[in-house]
C-alpha cells in the first residue's frame, strides 16, 4: 500500500456541540466529511484542557507520562519531543507542515515539523488560505499536514443574527437565559467560522487530486468554553468530536458509539500504515473496530487534569454505565481561573456558584443521569462499585506513574500560574522560581 497523505485537522474548544451531533449549529462542511468518513459519537479526549489534550493525542501518552500537565504558552513542555508523531511518520519517508494553531511549545520548531509557516493569527481567515497553497505543492513525499484552527476559543465572533440570539438553546447544564442564549448564539457564530475553513481546506484537498489518497483526522482539543465543561471530566469536558475520513476501512458514513480516545490516534495510525508501534504509546488501536472485527476496544477510558490555568489536580474513569472522578487537595469550592471568563460564568457567580462545594468523589449512572448531576458516591448502596472504580483509577495512575499519587504535583521552575483564589485567568499571574 502506498503510504496516505495525513490532514489533522483540529480546533480548539468545540466539544461536542456541532450538526454531526444532532446540536442546532449548521456546520455543512464537518457534516459532509461526516457523511463521508466515520463519526464517533464517544471519543474522548485523556485531558479537558488545551496543552494537555493535544499533547496526549500526538504522542500517544497521558499527560503524567509525556509531562504535559498545564499549559504550553505558560511554560509546561512535553519531556520528550521525540515522541511526537512527526518522528516517527519521518521515519517512513512522512514531509511535515505545521500551520495554525498547536499549543504543545511556546516556541513551535521545537517540536520537529520539517516546516512551520510563520503566520499572523491562528483564525480561519490566516490558516486556510496557506493550507491550500501548501496542498498545491507537488510532492515526492507523502505529507503529515496538520491545521489548526483558534476557534471556537472564547473571543468569540458576533452573534449570526438577532434569531440565534434569541433561539438559541443552551446546553443541559446550563441555565436558558437571555445572557447564556447570547453567549452560545456567539460560540455558534465562530463554529460556523470553524466549518467554513474546514471547507475551504477540503475543497482544495478535491481540486489538488488528493482526496482519494488522503486521510483525515478531524477532531478538537476539548469541551466547550463554558462552565461545567471545558476543564472538568464531565463528559461535557471529554467528549470530542472525532471524524475519520480516507482510504478503506474510514469511510462509508458509518456512526460508531464504542468508547474511544484521543490516545488511540497514534497507535492506530501506526497499524493502519504497517508502521512499528513505539513501545511508549499507551493506547490502542482502532483498526479491530474499524475493520468490524471487533465489537468494541476499551472497557474504559482515563483522563485528568492537573494544571489549567490554576492548580486542580483531578483524574476520572468512565465505563459504558459509570463514571468515577476524585479530586486531589483541601480545596471543594470552584477553581474559577479555570473557567473562560464570558457572560455564562458571570451569570452563575451572581448566583453563588464561587461558594458551591465541590464532592471530592463524584460517582454517576450515565445510563439514567447522562447530565451527571446525581453524585451517587455517599449512597451505601453503591459501595462495591466505588471500590471498584476507585481501585481500577488508582491502578491506572500507578501504571502510568503519577506523580499526584505522591501528592502535590509542583510547577516547573519559569512557569506563570494563576492562584486557586483569583477570579479570572486574565488576572496577574505568578512566575514559579
Amino acid at each position: 500500500m502506498a503510504l496516505p497523505n495525513i490532514l489533522y485537522l483540529h480546533s480548539h474548544d468545540t466539544g461536542r456541540y456541532a450538526q454531526p451531533y444532532g446540536e442546532q449549529v449548521p456546520m455543512p462542511n464537518v457534516q459532509a466529511l461526516a457523511d463521508q468518513g466515520v463519526l464517533f459519537r464517544k471519543a474522548f479526549c485523556a485531558a479537558p484542557t488545551c496543552s494537555a489534550s493535544r499533547a496526549c493525542l500526538l504522542t500517544g501518552q497521558y499527560g503524567q507520562s509525556n509531562g504535559m500537565l498545564g499549559l504550553a504558552h505558560r511554560g509546561w513542555s512535553l519531556r520528550d519531543y521525540s515522541h511526537h508523531i512527526v518522528h516517527t511518520l519521518r521515519e517512513v519517508g512522512y514531509t511535515s507542515v505545521l500551520i495554525g494553531e498547536q499549543h504543545i511549545s511556546k516556541e513551535p520548531d521545537v517540536i520537529g515539523y520539517d516546516e512551520v509557516m510563520k503566520i499572523p493569527t491562528t483564525r480561519v481567515e490566516s490558516v486556510a488560505p496557506l493550507a491550500m497553497e501548501v496542498l498545491r505543492r507537488p510532492r515526492e513525499r507523502p505529507l503529515f499536514l496538520s491545521v489548526g484552527f483558534f476557534e471556537t476559543h472564547r473571543e468569540f465572533l458576533g452573534p449570526g443574527s438577532l434569531r440565534d440570539v434569541q433561539y438559541s438553546k443552551p446546553p443541559a447544564n446550563l441555565p436558558d437565559t437571555p445572557e447564556v442564549r447570547a453567549d452560545i448564539a456567539a460560540f455558534k457564530a465562530s463554529a460556523r467560522s470553524l466549518d467554513h475553513g474546514v471547507g475551504v481546506v477540503l475543497n482544495e484537498l478535491d481540486a489538488s487530486g488528493m482526496a482519494e489518497e488522503t486521510l483525515i483526522i478531524f477532531t478538537t482539543d476539548h469541551g466547550m468554553p463554558f462552565p461545567g465543561a471545558k476543564a472538568t471530566l464531565y463528559d461535557r469536558g471529554l467528549g470530542v468530536m472525532l471524524i475519520l475520513r480516507g482510504p478503506d476501512p474510514f469511510g462509508g458514513g458509518r456512526v460508531m458509539d464504542e468508547m474511544v480516545s484521543h490516545i488511540d490516534i497514534y497507535p492506530t495510525l501506526c497499524e493502519y500504515l504497517g508502521i512499528r508501534r513505539p513501545d511508549f504509546l499507551q493506547g490502542v488501536s482502532l483498526m479491530g473496530l474499524l475493520r468490524g472485527e471487533r465489537k468494541r476496544v476499551r472497557e474504559e477510558i482515563f483522563a485528568g487534569s492537573t494544571w489549567h490555568a490554576a492548580y486542580e489536580p483531578q483524574r476520572a474513569i468512565r465505563t459504558e454505565r459509570h463514571k468515577y472522578i476524585r479530586r486531589w487537595g483541601d480545596r471543594r469550592t470552584p477553581v474559577l481561573p479555570n473557567t473562560d471568563d464570558g457572560p455564562s460564568k458571570e451569570l452563575l457567580l451572581a448566583g453563588g456558584w464561587a461558594e458551591r462545594e465541590i464532592p471530592k468523589e463524584q460517582l454517576y449512572d450515565l445510563l439514567f443521569d447522562p447530565n451527571e448531576a446525581d453524585n451517587l458516591a455517599e449512597d451505601p448502596a453503591n459501595r462495591e462499585l466505588l471500590d471498584e472504580l476507585r481501585g481500577r483509577l488508582e491502578r491506572w495512575m500507578r501504571d502510568t506513574e503519577d506523580p499526584l499519587l505522591a501528592g502535590h504535583v509542583d510547577p516547573p521552575p519559569g512557569v506563570e500560574i494563576n492562584l486557586p483564589d483569583q477570579r479570572s485567568a486574565s488576572e496577574p499571574t505568578t512566575r514559579v522560581s
